[in-house]
């Protein structure tokens, strides 16, 4: 087993996602096919130097600021680990900074468009479903995975808490407001006619299999141009549309971050921007000195 191999192995007892090992595994061949050109393996790289160059010729053949980063930190956890198994002396990532990505604020929905599009009608089995989702993914917040994983044993309805296993096996509790309550009770009083015997996922779809990821990313955004919606919807942007909502009502960051299941706060915070955006996109819209004539602005100093 090579050492790549040998390292992805390791970092399985860890419960890394699937694709992120595969995403390590993509990054650390990269890197090797770029030793190789230069006559080395990775065992030779013991200084900042290389890894500096790897990254700028990287970046000279497109990859993007993220992708850089990503690869500088799949390096720095490769060369750690050696490290710890004493295969080498130093780590030739220390110091290394890869260059910063632009911060794109995530798309949202409105309450507006939020309440439109939970507002599904429903007469078959499929649309209690389907607004069972909807409504869980707004009063929640929950990733795309973490929906997709919920088993009917995960739901308690009675005490408003739905218990959710997040990034890295972390388990934690979200509240469930009133309507998603009450979508989800109405979803599991007509589940058996779709479900399998013996199935055991929450949500599942025709075949009676549980719900794919694919499939529910599909059903959001035909449900979403059913309702009306103006222009592409994705769960991601239901889980921006809680936190922004929230935020804005709360104030609270470090409370939607637990609800968010965010490791770091920095990664919350994008949504203080994202509500500043909103704020300044209905003063501009709203305040009477908002708009101000070419001719008076250049008056102003």
């Amino acid at each position: 087993m090579n050492e790549i191999e040998q390292f992805l192995q390791a970092l399985q007892t860890r419960h890394l996602s699937t694709h992120t090992l595969a995403a390590y595994r993509r990054d650390l061949i990269h890197f090797q096919t770029w030793c190789t050109r230069q006559q080395k393996s990775l065992a030779d790289i013991t200084q900042p130097g290389p890894i500096r160059r790897y990254l700028s010729d990287s970046h000279r053949q497109g990859l993007s600021a993220t992708s850089l980063q990503r690869h500088l930190s799949c390096l720095r956890r490769f060369y750690q680990y050696r490290l710890k198994q004493n295969l080498c002396t130093q780590d030739p990532t220390t110091g290394v900074r890869a260059p910063k990505a632009q911060r794109k604020l995530p798309a949202s929905l409105d309450v507006d468009q939020m309440t439109r599009l939970v507002q599904l009608p429903c007469q078959q089995p499929a649309d209690y479903r389907d607004r069972a989702i909807l409504e869980l993914f707004y009063a929640t917040g929950l990733r795309l995975s973490e929906l997709t994983a919920l088993n009917i044993s995960d739901l308690h309805q009675h005490a408003g808490i739905l218990k959710v296993t997040g990034k890295g096996s972390k388990q934690r509790q979200v509240m469930l407001g009133r309507q998603a309550n009450q979508a989800i009770q109405a979803w599991l009083r007509v589940r058996d006619k779709l479900a399998a015997d013996g199935e055991v996922a929450a949500f599942v779809g025709q075949r009676g299999r549980r719900f794919s990821q694919r499939s529910i990313q599909r059903m959001v955004q035909q449900r979403a141009i059913q309702q009306g919606m103006p222009r592409h919807v994705h769960p991601h942007m239901l889980r921006h549309a809680f936190a922004s909502h929230l935020l804005a009502s709360s104030g609270d960051l470090r409370a939607v971050q637990d609800l968010l299941g965010h490791a770091d706060i920095n990664t919350t915070q994008i949504y203080t921007h994202l509500d500043y955006q909103h704020l300044a996109q209905v003063y501009d819209q709203t305040h009477p000195r908002a708009h101000r004539s070419p001719d008076h602005s250049k008056q102003e100093t």
